[in-house]
């Protein structure tokens, strides 16, 4: 979390607004490549699975799959969330730090 603002300082070279933008922007971009690349595995996990257990028993089985998948976005929006909002908190400035 911390290199969001090291990386942020850099970026913006001194100025308060850009610092807090950079910070607020790069935390969410960071964010949504971790929802993207855990929702894909998520995804290709409950379909393997899916499929493993289609062979075992062939019944009516999907039905329930569809609802675990939404469940498990959730989650996992509600966990990158939680550290975007963080990141965001322990990263932004109202001051100048003066060095």
């Amino acid at each position: 979390m911390q290199r969001i603002g090291i990386a942020a300082s850099k970026m913006s070279k001194g100025s308060l607004a850009s610092y807090n933008l950079y910070v607020i922007l790069i935390a969410c971009i960071f964010s949504f490549f971790i929802f993207l690349f855990g929702g894909t595995s998520i995804l290709l996990i409950i379909f393997l699975i899916s499929l493993i257990l289609h062979v075992l028993r062939p019944d009516d089985f999907h039905a329930g799959w569809v609802h675990m998948f939404k469940i498990c976005l959730i989650i996992l929006g509600l966990v990158v969330g939680a550290f975007n909002i963080t990141a965001i908190i322990k990263n932004i400035q109202f001051t100048k730090n003066k060095i």
